[in-house]
């Protein structure tokens, strides 16, 4: 067989997996009762926020200020993980062990202070969580922020009755990317994790979702930790919660 038709049979065989992959997704989606949407970087741009408590952190231990994409890129392991960050880019592993339990204090301390003041609800984020609503699914916020700076960032912005629950990072022993916290949701819901579909920005919801057995969207302008939004390999992406509503109840 020459190059030009192995070429064109493996064009072939890679469209019409690409269309079994979409027909599958489609009755994943059909299946659907319910919907687990992440929080930062998904329904709200909340890296001001961060931005500015993480450099009120690293200016009470002498260091200069960070950029608002490098806190950004630090998003979405929870605050633990971002502290250690924000003190291990300037600090000895000794060093950080010492100091990081003072300096998470503090930081929870700042961002506490500034919780939804800068924060900005991403364009189709109402209108994707209404109709979704209207279309008869149950809806849930599971996060990697603590449950109550989840709960307060919701209510900031007029969010919180729109979910039947939340869980934060503290809610279990495990956060996403384990799916533990995904699993516990479609419990509380009633339903069973091949009947809800996972909404985030990152690998971390990516992996949580997939390990769990939901299908996975995730949206593309989030905080995916530096990485093209494609490496997370989701089931489908989204331009955003609006456009992820339609395709769940098209």
């Amino acid at each position: 067989m020459s190059k030009a038709a192995l070429t064109a049979r493996y064009a072939a065989c890679a469209a019409e997996h690409a269309g079994r992959k979409q027909r599958f997704l489609q009755l994943r989606l059909r299946a659907a009762r319910a919907a687990i949407i992440d929080l930062d970087g998904t329904m709200v741009d909340t890296a001001p926020d961060f931005h500015i408590a993480a450099n009120q952190v690293r200016a009470e231990y002498g260091l200069a200020p960070w950029p608002m994409q490098r806190v950004a890129d630090c998003i979405g392991k929870g605050p633990e993980n971002l502290v250690r960050q924000l003190l291990g880019a300037d600090f000895s592993p000794a060093q950080l062990a010492q100091h990081v339990e003072a300096a998470l204090a503090s930081y929870h301390r700042h961002y506490e202070a500034v919780n939804g003041r800068h924060a900005r609800l991403y364009p189709g984020v109402r209108d994707g969580l209404a109709a979704l609503a209207a279309g008869g699914l149950k809806l849930a916020c599971v996060t990697n922020k603590p449950h109550a700076q989840a709960l307060r960032l919701l209510q900031c912005l007029a969010l919180d009755t729109a979910f039947e629950l939340v869980y934060g990072g503290d809610s279990f022993p495990l956060k996403k990317p384990d799916p533990l916290p995904v699993r516990r949701a479609c419990a509380a819901l009633g339903i069973g994790c091949d009947e809800a579909v996972l909404i985030g920005d990152s690998s971390n919801d990516a992996q949580a979702g997939q390990a769990a057995g939901c299908a996975v969207l995730l949206v593309p302008y989030g905080y995916n930790h530096g990485q093209p939004i494609e490496h997370a390999q989701p089931d489908a992406i989204v331009p955003d919660l609006h456009a992820a509503a339609r395709m769940i109840l098209a």
